[in-house]
Order: structure tokens, then C-alpha cells, then sequence
């Protein structure tokens, strides 16, 4: 039986390079919010004695998985790169004008004793940590890291919601989360089937493809796009790969950073009109996607959604979110 893409999506099997947790699973994950807690994950067992109250998101993008369960976070870990987190509209409601203390210096590297000091009663760091700051995190409070290697956003969410005694609304956020998928699946099937050539970053750093492995890739398989048969890095003298057939996408540069670059002129994509630029790293659509959380996921999609569509209608006045 081939599964449609909708059934993929709130049931079984994958979806491209994005895995997609069985109905069953959320079954399973939906049971009794009694605690304690025993989660088992890549480092061991972690046991959560009691509801949480403090909670330290010391992963990357763990604060608004705790924010998507309405838990602020006393503490939280500084975003990678130049998208300015503080103010990420996706978030700013259920912040309701909090500022947490960050748990992190300016290199991003965690401060183990800032996170002492919060006293918390647990602390989510999913993804990103390696086993010694692992050990190190568990001293202080009950730590939730990957249970599975490699987990995406749908068993972050199941897990986040275990750990704090909501597995009900895990349920219900992984399924709001992935209609909005489902409806712009259906809205545009030209998505459907179409390669997916992602120009990673600007001309100044070369041309890369971004790989299928990568966990962004995710985001546009998800919605039904292809990966192109080679990726990678690109020499200038194999520009013509960043041009498979399908729909070219810019992502994490604007188009005036390809505007003086003859052999990206060159491609037939840009002069077809079938370009997505979607902007640098620091905008909102990168650090949305870069969350990737039942919160930003819907906000990514209602900035690219646009953006895709008119590249593959051949559109030359292709815009860029911010």
C-alpha cells in the first residue's frame, strides 16, 4: 500500500529525509501524566520525580518547546548565529514579556554554574550536547537529551511533553503543526515530486548544496520537495548542478548577493524566474526554520509558502520574506 502524503504526515513511515513517528507512538506517548517520569534516551535514563516548575532550556532551540507547553523557562541557551531570538514573534505571546537569564556565553558555550544558580527542577538540552556536559547538566537537575539519535521536531515534542506532564497536548501540537504542512501540500502540488537545489549561504562562501541529511533539508521534503542527485559543495566549474530541473533555492543570502556573480546569472533557472530567495540568516525565516519547534514551524511556512510558489510559476519578481 503507498501511504499519501497527508498519512505520512500525522501517521507512519517518512516523509523524504524527515521521519515521521507512527500513530501508535503518539498513543503511547499519550498516556497517564503521572510521575514520576522515567525517560529513556542516547545517554541513559532520566527520572523527573515531580511536575516541573523551573525549567532551563539548555539546547539551542529547547526554550520554545517549553514555551509551546505555556512553561517559560528561567534559564535558556543563546540561538547559533545572527537571527536575533530575543525578539522571534512566533514566541513573543507565550513569553508574555519574560527575559530569561541566559545560561550561555557570547561563544554559545554553556556556563554550568548560571545554571546552578537557577535551581531548576529540570532541564531540557535535546539536542547538540555531548555526553560529558550531559553528566555535568545531570548533577544539577533531571536532564532530557535525544531519545532517539537524530530525532526531529515531532519526537522532541512527545518527549518535551512526557517530561512535563502534558503528553495530551504533545499529541495535539505535533498534529496542529503538521496540518499546517498538510494544508500547503494540498494548496500547491506543484510541490509535489519537484527537485529542491538549495543554495546554502552567499557567493563569498562558494557555492553548497544543501545535503538531504541535513535536518533544514527537512523542512522542504516536508513539504513534498526532492532532493537533487548531487550535493554538496559546488566548484564554479560545476555551477550548472545548483540548476537540476527544478526550482532553485537561496537560502540564507538575498538576491543582491548574486547580483554581480556572471555564473549564477548565467543559470537558466534565475533567468526563468525559478529562484526562491529567502534571505539571509538572519531573518526571521532562517531562525524559524533553525528552531524548528511546533512554534516556528507554521511561522516558517506562511514566510516560504509564497516565496516557493511564485518560483515555480516562473515569477521573476520573486520575493524574499524578512
Amino acid at each position: 500500500m503507498t501511504l499519501t502524503r497527508r498519512e505520512l504526515l500525522t501517521g507512519a513511515g517518512t516523509l523524504g529525509t524527515l521521519t515521521v513517528l507512527p500513530a501508535s507512538a503518539w498513543g503511547q506517548d499519550a498516556g497517564a501524566a503521572a510521575f514520576p517520569v522515567t525517560i529513556e534516551h542516547i545517554y541513559g535514563t532520566t527520572v523527573i520525580p515531580e511536575e516541573p516548575v523551573r525549567v532551563v532550556a539548555a539546547g539551542f532551540n529547547d526554550s520554545d518547546y517549553a514555551l509551546a507547553f505555556g512553561l517559560v523557562p528561567v534559564g535558556v541557551r543563546d540561538f547559533i548565529g545572527p537571527f536575533p531570538e530575543e525578539t522571534r514573534p512566533w514566541a513573543q505571546a507565550a513569553l508574555g514579556g519574560a527575559e530569561p537569564v541566559k545560561v550561555s556565553g557570547p561563544d554559545g558555550e554553556l556556563n554550568f554554574e548560571r545554571v546552578a544558580v537557577l535551581r531548576p527542577d529540570l532541564i531540557l538540552a535535546y539536542s547538540y550536547l555531548d555526553e560529558a556536559e550531559y553528566e555535568t547538566l545531570a548533577q544539577i537537575a533531571p536532564t532530557l537529551v535525544e531519545t532517539e539519535d537524530g530525532a526531529l521536531w515531532q519526537r522532541h515534542t512527545l518527549d518535551t511533553g512526557r517530561a512535563l506532564g502534558q503528553p495530551e497536548r504533545a499529541r495535539e501540537l505535533v498534529a496542529e503543526a503538521a496540518a499546517q504542512f498538510v494544508r500547503a501540500i494540498e494548496e500547491h502540488p506543484e510541490f509535489e515530486g519537484t527537485v529542491a537545489a538549495i543554495q546554502f549561504g552567499d557567493a563569498e562562501t562558494g557555492f553548497f548544496l544543501l545535503e538531504p541529511t541535513d535536518p533544514r533539508f527537512g523542512f522542504f521534503a516536508s513539504l513534498g520537495f526532492e532532493a537533487p542527485e548531487q550535493t554538496g559543495e559546488v566548484s564554479r566549474e560545476r555551477v550548472d548542478l545548483l540548476d537540476q530541473g527544478g526550482v532553485l533555492i537561496v537560502f540564507g543570502a538575498t538576491r543582491e548577493a548574486f547580483a554581480d556573480e556572471p555564473l549564477f546569472q548565467g543559470l537558466a533557472a534565475v533567468r526563468e524566474g525559478r529562484v526562491a530567495y529567502l534571505g539571509g540568516f538572519e531573518t526571521e525565516f532562517a531562525g524559524a526554520v533553525g528552531f524548528d519547534s511546533p512554534l516556528s514551524l507554521p511561522y516558517a511556512l506562511d514566510l516560504a509558502v509564497p516565496v516557493l510558489a511564485a518560483a515555480l510559476d516562473g515569477d521573476p519578481s520573486t520575493s524574499t520574506p524578512t
